[in-house]
């Protein structure tokens, strides 16, 4: 029965009416009272219901956001928080999780960029393959004993991995190649002439980096330099998004007492990232996950006798 009175008969709208007006079967109007007499709850959207209650999804984006330290990092946005759910077994929407974190004020806070103007580029240098391009940039910090000290890191364009890092009191174009010699050494296993033949590294306009000394070093290694356009980061993007996570996750956190305190906690922040960051460009895996399936592939591919491409998924 309608809560509306008729105008002319004085009296409610009839059931028949309603359906009828509203295109809804009379049956269903029965099924849904019948319903709510039975279980004195208002009748719900139709579909089954999720395997998880809100309140216990809402108790595991807890636990993923205050994880152990070497495993989780402060500040993950719900997409990140929704496949760190999945790797523990939890499968949920993610417009649900984003929902749930909002309600709770758990979501991270949005980051307003600043107006640029046009673009030397659209910003996108991603090679298909690892060990294609590394990327090295340097930042600063502060430690309590020492000052200003400079951080230098090397990064796989590809995988995103960190190779490298070292930090020093001075920011010498020295200092910026131990990077680089961590890289070869972790990627080859050694640390010969020509043993990185064919590979671009892409670094600023910094005078480290074109400096002589430098240059030579790359030259005797057999990289190539690839040096970024001018005024445009976006072509070392993939440092500048390390560098980024490096600060909020770390520099930021806390000071140092000197520079060697400093590169062990540096050390072990390259590994807890390469082994536990998420990357959503790589269907949410680590970095470590992308050059190990890549591994992986080359291999089945010479067993074969296939010849791998880049360019061909992981």
């Amino acid at each position: 029965m309608s809560e509306t009175w008729s105008i002319s008969s004085k009296r409610r709208y009839g059931r028949s009416r309603v359906c009828r007006v509203w295109q809804v079967p009379r049956s269903t109007v029965y099924d849904w009272q019948r319903r709510r007499e039975n279980t004195g709850k208002s009748v719900g959207k139709r579909g089954r219901n999720p395997l998880v209650s809100d309140q216990d999804l809402v108790s595991a984006i807890r636990q993923v956001l205050s994880g152990a330290p070497e495993e989780s990092f402060h500040g993950e946005g719900y997409r990140k928080v929704w496949a760190r759910l999945r790797f523990r077994g939890i499968r949920a929407d993610k417009e649900r999780i984003r929902r749930l974190m909002g309600q709770h004020d758990l979501l991270a806070p949005t980051r307003v960029g600043k107006p640029r103007g046009p673009k030397v580029h659209d910003g996108t240098i991603i090679p298909m393959a690892p060990n294609v391009m590394w990327g090295t940039d340097a930042t600063a910090t502060w430690t309590l004993k020492q000052g200003q000290v400079t951080v230098f890191a090397a990064v796989d364009h590809f995988t995103g991995e960190c190779l490298g890092i070292h930090a020093a009191k001075y920011g010498t174009r020295h200092e910026a190649l131990e990077p680089i010699r961590q890289a070869v050494k972790r990627v080859y296993g050694t640390y010969d002439a020509r043993v990185a033949t064919g590979l671009l590294l892409r670094h600023d306009h910094g005078s480290q980096y074109v400096s002589h000394d430098f240059q030579k070093e790359l030259r005797f290694l057999g990289m190539e330099s690839s040096p970024s356009f001018v005024r445009s980061p976006e072509g070392n993007g993939v440092v500048e998004r390390f560098f980024r996570t490096l600060k909020e996750q770390l520099l930021w956190q806390r000071y140092y007492e000197d520079e060697e305190k400093l590169r062990e906690a540096l050390y072990a922040f390259r590994d807890r990232y390469n082994e536990n960051w998420i990357l959503q460009r790589h269907g949410y895996r680590t970095p470590q996950q992308v050059r190990d399936g890549w591994e992986r592939k080359l291999k089945m591919a010479s067993y074969m006798g296939v010849r791998l491409i880049a360019g061909d998924t992981v």
